[in-house]
């Protein structure tokens, strides 16, 4: 790695197990859904609880910011998808979306779109521009879909990460996959796609202990990532420095380098099994979600003598 990294604890708020964090792109607020059917939006730069109500009595397992209509979308294991305005918190949607657990929700960055994913194998996307009709179902996983993401370059794609073990690729306009990994032997929990250079990859975090990175033309697994001692439950490759996060439940956070895929750091900050983690193009702050609560930590840069904050 070219520069040496620091990290730096910026912001812990203790809570219940937290499912998933999304950041807010222009304010400081973290959007965390909670184990315990609760929502917060915290401040973490006047380090206070903005906002919190109660969605269910069900885990809350995915919730993300929707900043085009000042809404937050929230999944819940009821099989609901709940739309709430972002100042009042008043429930503008409620969307029975799913007949079993909600997974993950992914917003699309330039259409009126959000896919969710859910324990009934489906994945299904949603148009908010057309009353939150249901535009399409995607079908072909044998198992638990745990994650979808958006392809950030060929917008009308999108990845799919399953307990079947596969990763799926998919086109908006089909049902159907374009095309199917047998990704890892074990169920898989989590994918991102990110690019290097110009070249596109995927990475998938496995119950097999281990993430994978894979080059999205050629479809073959680049590197295996080793070394967590328990399931891998979420991936992240940073928009501006040169690094791969992983968590696991071994309640540790990994940080490797996206070139020689090399491991520069091992971060554990005792909040237990690390289930989520966000970050935002344009800050330095990464947001880990714990069995315990959330932790925003600040990475800087240092190109020899000068010390740089992305």
């Amino acid at each position: 790695m070219t520069e040496s990294l620091k990290f730096e604890k910026e912001f812990v708020q203790t809570s219940e197990r937290v499912k998933s964090v999304d950041l807010h792109p222009t304010k400081p607020w973290i959007l965390a859904a909670l184990y315990s059917g609760n929502v917060c939006i915290w401040n973490y730069q006047l380090q206070k609880i903005e906002k919190s109500f109660k969605v269910t009595e069900s885990p809350v397992r995915s919730a993300k910011f929707i900043v085009r209509g000042n809404w937050i979308v929230v999944g819940a294991d009821d099989g609901l998808i709940r739309i709430y305005n972002c100042d009042t918190m008043e429930m503008i949607k409620e969307i029975e979306a799913h007949t079993d657990f909600i997974r993950s929700l992914a917003v699309h960055p330039t259409l009126p779109y959000v896919l969710s994913s859910s324990d009934d194998k489906l994945i299904k996307l949603w148009d908010w521009e057309k009353g939150w009709i249901c535009g399409r179902v995607f079908e072909g996983h044998e198992h638990y879909v745990m994650q979808v993401a958006f392809n950030p370059k060929v917008l009308n794609t999108f990845a799919s990460a399953s307990l079947d073990g596969t990763l799926k690729i998919w086109n908006v306009d089909s049902g159907s996959p374009n095309f199917t990994l047998d990704a890892h032997p074990k169920g898989i929990n989590c994918i991102e796609y990110f690019m290097a250079g110009d070249k596109p990859f995927l990475i998938s975090g496995s119950d097999d202990y281990t993430a994978k990175v894979w080059d999205y033309e050629t479809k073959r697994c680049v590197q295996t990532l080793e070394g967590h001692t328990h399931n891998v439950t979420a991936v992240s490759v940073h928009p501006e420095l040169p690094i791969i996060i992983t968590c696991s439940e071994d309640a540790t956070v990994r940080v490797w380098d996206t070139t020689s895929y090399r491991l520069e750091n091992t971060l554990e900050y005792g909040l237990e099994r690390v289930w989520t983690v966000a970050y935002m193009k344009g800050s330095s702050n990464v947001v880990f979600g714990c069995d315990k609560g959330t932790i925003v930590v600040k990475i800087s840069s240092s190109h020899g003598s000068d010390s740089t904050y992305v």
